[in-house]
Protein backbone atom coordinates (compact mmCIF):
# COMPACT_ATOMS: atom_id res chain seq x y z
CA UNK A 1 0.00 0.00 0.00
CA UNK A 2 1.28 3.46 0.21
CA UNK A 3 -1.37 5.87 -0.78
CA UNK A 4 -4.78 6.70 0.53
CA UNK A 5 -7.09 4.32 2.22
CA UNK A 6 -10.85 4.41 2.29
CA UNK A 7 -12.80 4.92 5.44
CA UNK A 8 -16.23 4.24 3.98
CA UNK A 9 -17.80 1.95 6.50
CA UNK A 10 -21.24 1.24 7.90
CA UNK A 11 -22.69 2.10 11.29
CA UNK A 12 -20.26 2.73 14.12
CA UNK A 13 -17.20 2.92 11.92
CA UNK A 14 -18.70 5.30 9.43
CA UNK A 15 -18.92 7.80 12.28
CA UNK A 16 -15.37 7.09 13.45
CA UNK A 17 -12.00 7.65 11.82
CA UNK A 18 -13.68 9.71 9.08
CA UNK A 19 -11.75 10.89 6.10
CA UNK A 20 -9.02 9.51 3.96
CA UNK A 21 -5.58 9.11 5.41
CA UNK A 22 -2.18 8.64 3.84
CA UNK A 23 -0.38 5.69 5.27
CA UNK A 24 3.26 4.73 5.58
CA UNK A 25 4.64 3.71 2.20
CA UNK A 26 5.30 0.05 1.67
CA UNK A 27 6.18 -0.75 -1.90
CA UNK A 28 6.03 -4.49 -1.43
CA UNK A 29 2.49 -4.52 -0.10
CA UNK A 30 1.27 -2.20 -2.84
CA UNK A 31 1.22 -5.23 -5.10
CA UNK A 32 -0.71 -7.42 -2.67
CA UNK A 33 -4.24 -8.40 -3.43
CA UNK A 34 -6.89 -9.55 -1.01
CA UNK A 35 -4.46 -11.36 1.28
CA UNK A 36 -3.65 -9.01 4.13
CA UNK A 37 -1.67 -10.10 7.14
CA UNK A 38 -3.60 -8.68 10.07
CA UNK A 39 -4.64 -10.15 13.41
CA UNK A 40 -8.24 -11.16 13.86
CA UNK A 41 -10.64 -8.63 15.35
CA UNK A 42 -10.30 -8.69 19.11
CA UNK A 43 -11.67 -7.14 22.27
CA UNK A 44 -9.15 -5.02 24.15
CA UNK A 45 -9.18 -4.09 27.81
CA UNK A 46 -9.33 -0.42 28.73
CA UNK A 47 -5.99 -0.81 30.52
CA UNK A 48 -4.35 -2.10 27.34
CA UNK A 49 -5.48 0.97 25.42
CA UNK A 50 -4.60 3.31 28.26
CA UNK A 51 -1.05 2.00 28.22
CA UNK A 52 -0.89 2.04 24.41
CA UNK A 53 -1.76 5.76 24.34
CA UNK A 54 0.38 6.76 27.33
CA UNK A 55 -2.71 7.38 29.40
CA UNK A 56 -4.62 9.05 26.54
CA UNK A 57 -2.05 11.82 26.56
CA UNK A 58 -2.94 15.08 24.85
CA UNK A 59 0.28 14.80 22.84
CA UNK A 60 -1.10 11.63 21.20
CA UNK A 61 -4.29 13.24 19.89
CA UNK A 62 -4.45 13.05 16.10
CA UNK A 63 -8.08 13.91 15.35
CA UNK A 64 -8.47 17.07 13.33
CA UNK A 65 -10.72 18.79 15.87
CA UNK A 66 -8.35 18.28 18.79
CA UNK A 67 -9.06 17.41 22.38
CA UNK A 68 -12.35 19.32 22.53
CA UNK A 69 -14.04 17.11 19.97
CA UNK A 70 -16.77 14.83 21.36
CA UNK A 71 -14.98 11.73 20.06
CA UNK A 72 -11.19 11.91 20.08
CA UNK A 73 -8.67 9.82 18.12
CA UNK A 74 -5.31 9.00 19.71
CA UNK A 75 -2.24 7.41 18.23
CA UNK A 76 -0.64 4.61 20.20
CA UNK A 77 1.37 1.41 20.14
CA UNK A 78 0.37 -2.05 21.26
CA UNK A 79 3.27 -3.57 23.18
CA UNK A 80 5.37 -0.77 21.65
CA UNK A 81 5.16 -2.58 18.31
CA UNK A 82 2.01 -2.26 16.21
CA UNK A 83 1.00 1.35 15.71
CA UNK A 84 -2.70 1.94 16.21
CA UNK A 85 -5.34 4.66 16.20
CA UNK A 86 -7.79 4.59 19.10
CA UNK A 87 -11.08 6.44 18.90
CA UNK A 88 -12.57 7.16 22.30
CA UNK A 89 -16.25 8.03 22.17
CA UNK A 90 -17.87 10.35 24.66
CA UNK A 91 -19.78 8.69 27.47
CA UNK A 92 -23.21 9.40 26.00
CA UNK A 93 -22.43 7.53 22.79
CA UNK A 94 -23.37 3.88 22.35
CA UNK A 95 -25.25 3.28 25.62
CA UNK A 96 -26.01 -0.29 24.53
CA UNK A 97 -22.72 -2.28 24.69
CA UNK A 98 -24.18 -5.25 22.82
CA UNK A 99 -25.12 -3.09 19.83
CA UNK A 100 -21.70 -1.45 19.86
CA UNK A 101 -19.95 -4.83 19.94
CA UNK A 102 -22.18 -6.31 17.24
CA UNK A 103 -21.55 -3.48 14.80
CA UNK A 104 -17.84 -3.29 15.58
CA UNK A 105 -17.45 -7.02 15.01
CA UNK A 106 -19.33 -6.80 11.70
CA UNK A 107 -17.00 -4.10 10.44
CA UNK A 108 -13.99 -5.88 11.91
CA UNK A 109 -14.61 -8.79 9.56
CA UNK A 110 -13.68 -6.58 6.60
CA UNK A 111 -10.06 -7.04 5.64
CA UNK A 112 -8.60 -5.37 2.58
CA UNK A 113 -5.34 -3.67 1.67
CA UNK A 114 -7.27 -0.59 0.54
CA UNK A 115 -9.02 -0.11 3.89
CA UNK A 116 -8.01 1.23 7.24
CA UNK A 117 -8.85 -2.03 8.93
CA UNK A 118 -10.58 -2.18 12.29
CA UNK A 119 -8.46 -4.22 14.69
CA UNK A 120 -10.74 -4.36 17.68
CA UNK A 121 -12.80 -2.53 20.27
CA UNK A 122 -13.27 -1.98 24.00
CA UNK A 123 -16.55 -1.62 25.89
CA UNK A 124 -15.79 -1.60 29.61
CA UNK A 125 -18.29 0.27 31.80
CA UNK A 126 -19.17 3.51 30.04
CA UNK A 127 -16.10 3.37 27.82
CA UNK A 128 -16.53 2.77 24.09
CA UNK A 129 -13.36 2.64 22.02
CA UNK A 130 -12.46 1.46 18.53
CA UNK A 131 -8.96 0.40 17.50
CA UNK A 132 -7.80 0.66 13.89
CA UNK A 133 -4.60 0.70 11.90
CA UNK A 134 -2.70 3.96 12.28
CA UNK A 135 -1.91 5.95 9.16
CA UNK A 136 1.01 8.23 10.10
CA UNK A 137 1.23 10.52 7.09
CA UNK A 138 -1.70 12.81 7.86
CA UNK A 139 -5.07 13.17 6.16
CA UNK A 140 -5.85 13.70 2.51
CA UNK A 141 -7.54 16.97 3.48
CA UNK A 142 -4.29 18.28 4.96
CA UNK A 143 -2.32 17.41 1.84
CA UNK A 144 -4.92 19.05 -0.39
CA UNK A 145 -5.93 22.10 1.60
CA UNK A 146 -3.31 22.75 4.29
CA UNK A 147 -0.02 21.69 2.75
CA UNK A 148 3.08 23.33 4.17
CA UNK A 149 5.97 22.17 1.99
CA UNK A 150 4.47 21.30 -1.38
CA UNK A 151 1.10 20.33 -2.88
CA UNK A 152 0.24 16.76 -3.73
CA UNK A 153 1.28 15.89 -7.29
CA UNK A 154 -1.30 14.91 -9.88
CA UNK A 155 -0.14 11.28 -10.28
CA UNK A 156 -0.50 10.81 -6.53
CA UNK A 157 -3.96 12.39 -6.52
CA UNK A 158 -4.99 9.99 -9.27
CA UNK A 159 -3.63 7.05 -7.27
CA UNK A 160 -5.55 8.21 -4.22
CA UNK A 161 -8.91 8.26 -5.95
CA UNK A 162 -8.28 4.94 -7.70
CA UNK A 163 -7.43 3.24 -4.41
CA UNK A 164 -10.52 4.76 -2.83
CA UNK A 165 -12.67 3.49 -5.65
CA UNK A 166 -11.16 0.02 -5.25
CA UNK A 167 -11.96 0.16 -1.54
CA UNK A 168 -15.56 1.09 -2.33
CA UNK A 169 -15.75 -1.74 -4.84
CA UNK A 170 -14.70 -4.15 -2.10
CA UNK A 171 -17.53 -2.72 0.09
CA UNK A 172 -20.49 -2.13 -2.34
CA UNK A 173 -22.74 -4.76 -0.65
CA UNK A 174 -22.17 -2.98 2.68
CA UNK A 175 -22.76 0.65 1.74
CA UNK A 176 -25.55 2.65 0.14
CA UNK A 177 -24.27 3.10 -3.42
CA UNK A 178 -26.33 6.15 -4.37
CA UNK A 179 -25.17 8.43 -1.58
CA UNK A 180 -21.60 7.11 -1.65
CA UNK A 181 -21.21 7.76 -5.40
CA UNK A 182 -22.37 11.35 -4.98
CA UNK A 183 -19.89 11.84 -2.13
CA UNK A 184 -17.16 10.32 -4.28
CA UNK A 185 -17.97 12.92 -6.94
CA UNK A 186 -17.43 15.72 -4.45
CA UNK A 187 -14.13 14.12 -3.50
CA UNK A 188 -13.06 14.11 -7.15
CA UNK A 189 -13.73 17.84 -7.27
CA UNK A 190 -11.66 18.39 -4.10
CA UNK A 191 -8.78 16.42 -5.57
CA UNK A 192 -8.88 18.37 -8.84
CA UNK A 193 -9.38 21.83 -7.40
CA UNK A 194 -7.47 21.65 -4.11
CA UNK A 195 -10.41 23.37 -2.43
CA UNK A 196 -14.03 22.78 -1.56
CA UNK A 197 -16.36 23.73 -4.41
CA UNK A 198 -20.13 23.36 -3.93
CA UNK A 199 -21.32 20.64 -6.34
CA UNK A 200 -24.01 22.87 -7.84
CA UNK A 201 -21.46 25.56 -8.64
CA UNK A 202 -19.04 22.96 -9.99
CA UNK A 203 -21.70 21.60 -12.35
CA UNK A 204 -22.36 25.11 -13.64
CA UNK A 205 -18.62 25.52 -14.32
CA UNK A 206 -18.54 22.16 -16.09
CA UNK A 207 -21.51 23.03 -18.29
CA UNK A 208 -19.79 26.29 -19.20
CA UNK A 209 -16.56 24.36 -19.86
CA UNK A 210 -14.80 26.68 -17.44
CA UNK A 211 -12.32 24.04 -16.40
CA UNK A 212 -9.66 26.52 -15.30
CA UNK A 213 -11.84 27.55 -12.37
CA UNK A 214 -12.06 23.89 -11.35
CA UNK A 215 -8.34 23.10 -11.49
CA UNK A 216 -5.78 23.68 -8.75
CA UNK A 217 -3.23 26.19 -10.11
CA UNK A 218 -0.48 24.01 -8.59
CA UNK A 219 -1.30 21.30 -11.14
CA UNK A 220 -0.55 23.37 -14.22
CA UNK A 221 1.22 21.29 -16.85
CA UNK A 222 0.93 18.03 -14.90
CA UNK A 223 -1.76 16.39 -17.06
CA UNK A 224 -3.07 16.53 -20.61
CA UNK A 225 -6.32 18.23 -21.66
CA UNK A 226 -7.73 14.81 -22.54
CA UNK A 227 -7.05 13.36 -19.12
CA UNK A 228 -8.41 16.45 -17.41
CA UNK A 229 -11.58 16.31 -19.48
CA UNK A 230 -12.08 12.63 -18.67
CA UNK A 231 -11.60 13.29 -14.96
CA UNK A 232 -14.12 16.16 -14.99
CA UNK A 233 -16.59 14.05 -16.97
CA UNK A 234 -16.38 11.30 -14.35
CA UNK A 235 -16.95 13.78 -11.52
CA UNK A 236 -20.00 15.25 -13.25
CA UNK A 237 -21.48 11.78 -13.75
CA UNK A 238 -21.09 11.02 -10.05
CA UNK A 239 -22.87 14.29 -9.18
CA UNK A 240 -25.98 13.69 -11.28
CA UNK A 241 -29.21 14.55 -9.48
CA UNK A 242 -30.91 11.33 -10.54
CA UNK A 243 -29.37 8.40 -8.70
CA UNK A 244 -29.90 6.04 -11.62
CA UNK A 245 -27.74 8.29 -13.82
CA UNK A 246 -24.69 7.94 -11.56
CA UNK A 247 -22.06 5.31 -12.45
CA UNK A 248 -21.53 2.23 -10.34
CA UNK A 249 -18.28 1.69 -8.47
CA UNK A 250 -16.95 -0.85 -10.95
CA UNK A 251 -17.27 1.59 -13.84
CA UNK A 252 -15.54 4.28 -11.76
CA UNK A 253 -12.56 1.98 -11.23
CA UNK A 254 -12.58 1.20 -14.95
CA UNK A 255 -12.56 4.92 -15.82
CA UNK A 256 -9.77 5.84 -13.40
CA UNK A 257 -7.40 3.00 -14.25
CA UNK A 258 -6.21 4.25 -17.68
CA UNK A 259 -5.53 7.71 -16.21
CA UNK A 260 -2.74 6.29 -14.07
CA UNK A 261 0.47 7.32 -15.86
CA UNK A 262 3.20 6.61 -13.29
CA UNK A 263 2.22 3.20 -12.00
CA UNK A 264 5.83 2.08 -11.54
CA UNK A 265 6.74 4.98 -9.25
CA UNK A 266 6.30 4.10 -5.55
CA UNK A 267 3.93 6.27 -3.56
CA UNK A 268 6.62 7.39 -1.14
CA UNK A 269 8.55 8.84 -4.10
CA UNK A 270 5.51 10.72 -5.37
CA UNK A 271 4.94 12.06 -1.86
CA UNK A 272 8.62 12.86 -1.22
CA UNK A 273 8.52 10.74 1.91
CA UNK A 274 11.66 8.83 3.00
CA UNK A 275 11.38 5.09 2.47
CA UNK A 276 9.67 3.49 5.47
CA UNK A 277 7.46 6.52 6.11
CA UNK A 278 9.65 8.16 8.71
CA UNK A 279 12.69 10.36 8.88
CA UNK A 280 16.02 8.57 8.95
CA UNK A 281 17.83 8.53 12.26
CA UNK A 282 20.63 10.61 10.76
CA UNK A 283 18.20 13.44 9.92
CA UNK A 284 16.77 13.71 13.43
CA UNK A 285 17.86 16.36 15.88
CA UNK A 286 18.64 14.25 18.94
CA UNK A 287 19.89 15.10 22.40
CA UNK A 288 23.01 13.32 23.70
CA UNK A 289 20.75 10.70 25.29
CA UNK A 290 18.82 10.26 22.04
CA UNK A 291 22.10 9.87 20.14
CA UNK A 292 23.34 7.29 22.61
CA UNK A 293 20.09 5.34 22.38
CA UNK A 294 20.18 5.44 18.57
CA UNK A 295 23.67 3.87 18.70
CA UNK A 296 22.79 1.47 21.52
CA UNK A 297 25.75 2.92 23.41
CA UNK A 298 24.84 1.49 26.82
CA UNK A 299 27.84 3.01 28.56
CA UNK A 300 26.89 6.51 27.42
CA UNK A 301 23.23 5.90 28.27
CA UNK A 302 24.20 4.90 31.81
CA UNK A 303 26.49 7.89 32.26
CA UNK A 304 23.83 10.35 31.09
CA UNK A 305 21.08 8.79 33.23
CA UNK A 306 23.38 8.89 36.25
CA UNK A 307 24.30 12.52 35.61
CA UNK A 308 20.74 13.86 35.23
CA UNK A 309 19.54 12.21 38.42
CA UNK A 310 15.89 12.73 39.31
CA UNK A 311 15.28 16.24 38.00
CA UNK A 312 12.48 15.02 35.70
CA UNK A 313 10.52 13.53 38.60
CA UNK A 314 9.21 16.91 39.74
CA UNK A 315 5.46 16.85 40.13
CA UNK A 316 5.13 13.07 39.89
CA UNK A 317 5.56 12.13 43.56
CA UNK A 318 2.40 11.31 45.49
CA UNK A 319 1.39 13.01 48.69
CA UNK A 320 1.73 10.63 51.63
CA UNK A 321 -0.15 10.52 54.93
CA UNK A 322 1.85 10.71 58.14
CA UNK A 323 1.05 7.07 58.88
CA UNK A 324 2.36 5.99 55.48
CA UNK A 325 5.47 8.06 56.08
CA UNK A 326 6.22 6.45 59.43
CA UNK A 327 5.34 2.88 58.44
CA UNK A 328 6.55 2.60 54.87
CA UNK A 329 8.53 5.59 53.75
CA UNK A 330 11.80 4.76 55.43
CA UNK A 331 11.90 1.27 53.93
CA UNK A 332 10.93 2.64 50.52
CA UNK A 333 13.60 5.33 50.62
CA UNK A 334 16.18 2.79 51.70
CA UNK A 335 15.36 0.63 48.67
CA UNK A 336 15.74 3.63 46.39
CA UNK A 337 19.01 4.66 48.02
CA UNK A 338 20.48 1.17 47.69
CA UNK A 339 19.30 0.99 44.09
CA UNK A 340 20.90 4.32 43.26
CA UNK A 341 24.20 3.24 44.82
CA UNK A 342 24.13 -0.01 42.86
CA UNK A 343 23.23 1.84 39.65
CA UNK A 344 26.12 4.27 40.17
CA UNK A 345 28.57 1.39 40.67
CA UNK A 346 27.15 -0.59 37.72
CA UNK A 347 25.86 -3.39 39.92
CA UNK A 348 22.80 -3.77 37.74
CA UNK A 349 21.44 -6.96 39.29
CA UNK A 350 21.24 -5.27 42.69
CA UNK A 351 19.83 -2.12 41.09
CA UNK A 352 17.03 -4.13 39.50
CA UNK A 353 16.26 -5.84 42.82
CA UNK A 354 16.19 -2.62 44.84
CA UNK A 355 14.23 -0.61 42.29
CA UNK A 356 11.72 -3.44 42.07
CA UNK A 357 11.25 -3.28 45.85
CA UNK A 358 10.65 0.48 45.57
CA UNK A 359 8.12 0.02 42.75
CA UNK A 360 6.28 -2.84 44.44
CA UNK A 361 5.65 -0.86 47.64
CA UNK A 362 3.70 1.60 45.49
CA UNK A 363 3.69 4.58 47.86
CA UNK A 364 5.47 6.82 45.37
CA UNK A 365 5.55 7.02 41.58
CA UNK A 366 8.83 7.79 39.86
CA UNK A 367 9.38 7.70 36.09
CA UNK A 368 13.13 7.91 36.70
CA UNK A 369 13.07 4.70 38.74
CA UNK A 370 11.47 2.90 35.79
CA UNK A 371 14.00 4.52 33.45
CA UNK A 372 16.94 3.44 35.60
CA UNK A 373 15.60 -0.09 35.92
CA UNK A 374 15.11 -0.06 32.13
CA UNK A 375 18.81 0.76 31.66
CA UNK A 376 19.72 -1.95 34.15
CA UNK A 377 17.68 -4.48 32.19
CA UNK A 378 19.42 -3.42 28.99
CA UNK A 379 22.78 -3.93 30.64
CA UNK A 380 21.67 -7.43 31.64
CA UNK A 381 20.49 -8.22 28.09
CA UNK A 382 16.81 -8.26 29.07
CA UNK A 383 15.36 -6.02 26.31
CA UNK A 384 11.68 -6.98 26.70
CA UNK A 385 11.74 -6.12 30.41
CA UNK A 386 13.55 -2.88 29.51
CA UNK A 387 10.88 -2.05 26.96
CA UNK A 388 8.11 -2.62 29.51
CA UNK A 389 9.76 -0.21 31.94
CA UNK A 390 10.29 2.46 29.28
CA UNK A 391 6.62 2.20 28.37
CA UNK A 392 5.61 2.52 32.02
CA UNK A 393 7.80 5.60 32.41
CA UNK A 394 5.98 7.17 29.45
CA UNK A 395 2.59 6.38 30.99
CA UNK A 396 3.64 8.20 34.17
CA UNK A 397 5.18 11.12 32.27
CA UNK A 398 3.67 11.25 28.74
CA UNK A 399 5.77 14.19 27.56
CA UNK A 400 9.15 12.85 28.73
CA UNK A 401 11.54 12.37 25.77
CA UNK A 402 13.80 10.14 27.89
CA UNK A 403 11.12 7.45 28.05
CA UNK A 404 10.80 7.42 24.26
CA UNK A 405 14.55 7.33 23.74
CA UNK A 406 14.87 4.37 26.09
CA UNK A 407 12.01 2.67 24.25
CA UNK A 408 14.06 3.07 21.09
CA UNK A 409 17.11 1.48 22.69
CA UNK A 410 15.04 -1.49 23.88
CA UNK A 411 13.41 -1.87 20.47
CA UNK A 412 16.80 -1.85 18.78
CA UNK A 413 17.94 -4.56 21.17
CA UNK A 414 14.87 -6.54 20.10
CA UNK A 415 15.77 -6.07 16.43
CA UNK A 416 12.78 -3.81 15.75
CA UNK A 417 14.53 -1.05 13.83
CA UNK A 418 11.49 0.61 12.23
CA UNK A 419 9.70 0.88 15.56
CA UNK A 420 12.88 2.20 17.19
CA UNK A 421 13.16 4.88 14.53
CA UNK A 422 9.59 5.97 15.22
CA UNK A 423 10.29 6.19 18.95
CA UNK A 424 13.40 8.28 18.30
CA UNK A 425 11.40 10.55 16.03
CA UNK A 426 8.66 11.00 18.64
CA UNK A 427 11.25 11.67 21.32
CA UNK A 428 12.96 14.25 19.14
CA UNK A 429 9.67 16.04 18.49
CA UNK A 430 8.82 16.09 22.20
CA UNK A 431 12.26 17.44 23.04
CA UNK A 432 11.98 20.18 20.43
CA UNK A 433 8.59 21.15 21.81
CA UNK A 434 9.93 21.21 25.36
CA UNK A 435 12.87 23.40 24.31
CA UNK A 436 10.52 25.89 22.64
CA UNK A 437 8.47 26.16 25.84
CA UNK A 438 11.57 26.76 27.94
Amino acid sequence: MGACISRSRPCCCRSQFKGTVLEAPDVESEENGEAYDLPHFQEFSFEQLRLATSGFAVENIVSEHGEKAPNVVYKGKLDAQRRIAVKRFNRSAWPDPSQFLEEARAVGQLRNHRLVNLLGCCYEGDERLLVAEYMPNETLAKHLFHWESQPMKWPMRLRVVLYLAEALEYCTRRVTPESVIYSFGTLLLDVLSGKHIPPSHALDLIRGRNFNMLTDFCLEGQFSDEDGTEFVRLASRCLQYEQRERPNVKSIVHALTPLQKETEVPSYVLMDIPYGGASSIESLSLSPLGEACSRMDLTAIHEIMEAVGYKDDEGTANELSFQMWTNQMQETLNSKKKGDTAFRHKDFNTAIECYTQFIDVGTMVSPTIFARRCVSYLMNEMPQEALNDAMQALVISPIWPTALYLQAAALLALGMENEAREALKDGSLLEAKRNRVH
